[in-house]
């Protein structure tokens, strides 16, 4: 384990706020790609509240970890998290993807304060996670590089080509998160396109890999843990596989890849910010329970 109790349920209210910004976000949009923005979103408390080692105040910071989105459409949980940990003004979330805002659909890195880089096209941010971990190997740089794949995004082919590059130069710096959510756009992702064995492939790949549960952050916090343990030595890089849930805290749809992206009236946001809230008390209980 580890997080202390207080550590965990501190993380755990942070989630929370930031599924009820996400979703009061997406109403503010008029829609958005909500179900795998809260897929993702208890690993996003959990790097930028707990790991990345950044600079508010200065956020072009040559030294500090870089994080890459590559699953772009997931902006509209990572816009929340930027805003509130203070590198962007909140007031912009109200704008998201509006004509003549900053932040679109997809963040674009030089207008929304805090994104390394530009992502939306998919595939290609783990190639761009292998170019920031090779430089920091170069440049004789400490900084890590996180970056996030989506499973549907790996029928891009361009995946597993950073893959073999991330081997190949054993950049343990280097720190892959698949956010298994098992749907994308059409379907579940068996029947899309097959990915399993996946961890089998990964491993195959040279990787150290581990599969989570990635929406318990005490699991997710030991999987990182060991990761940035084995970065101190050049070895194979690490991926955490993430077995989460699609619309993960809200049980209407929780797991359906029908929620791959969503507008909400008035009645169906006024629910699903109840079920956030019934979700939360399910959670505390859960660290009330297992932490020690």
């Amino acid at each position: 384990m580890s997080l202390t109790k207080q550590e965990w349920l501190a993380l755990e209210k942070k989630a929370h706020e930031l599924r009820k910004l996400c979703l009061q976000t997406t109403q503010w949009a008029g829609s958005g790609h909500i179900g795998g923005g809260l897929s993702v979103l208890d690993l996003l408390t959990v790097l930028y509240y707990k790991y990345l080692n950044i600079k508010v105040e200065d956020p072009q910071w040559e030294d500090r970890d870089r994080f890459i989105l590559s699953k772009g459409h997931a902006a509209i949980a990572y816009a929340p998290v930027l805003c509130d940990k203070g590198f962007n003004d909140p007031e912009m979330l109200k704008t998201f993807n509006l004509s003549g805002s900053k932040m679109g659909m997809h963040l674009d890195s030089n207008k929304v304060v805090g994104v390394d880089a530009s992502t939306g096209s998919l595939g290609h941010g783990c190639s761009i996670a292998a170019g920031t971990a090779l430089a920091a190997r170069i440049l004789g740089k400490d900084y890590l590089t996180y970056v996030v794949t989506g499973d549907g995004e790996l029928g891009e082919g361009s995946n597993w080509e950073a893959f073999m590059t991330m081997n190949h130069y054993e950049l343990s710096n280097c720190i892959v998160f698949i956010d298994r959510n098992h749907c994308m756009i059409d379907g579940p992702t068996e029947e899309v396109m097959k990915l399993e064995p996946l961890a089998d492939k990964m491993k195959a790949f040279g990787f150290n890999t581990v599969t989570v549960n990635g929406n318990h952050i005490d699991e997710l916090c030991d999987a990182i843990d060991a990761a940035i343990a084995r970065s101190k030595e050049k070895c194979a890089p690490s991926c955490i596989i993430m077995d989460t849930l699609k619309g993960a805290g809200i049980k209407d749809i929780a797991g359906d890849y029908h929620c791959h992206y969503m507008a909400l009236d008035d009645d169906t946001f006024a629910r699903y910010n109840k079920q956030l809230d019934e979700d939360y008390a399910e959670r505390v209980a859960r660290v009330e329970k297992e932490a020690k």
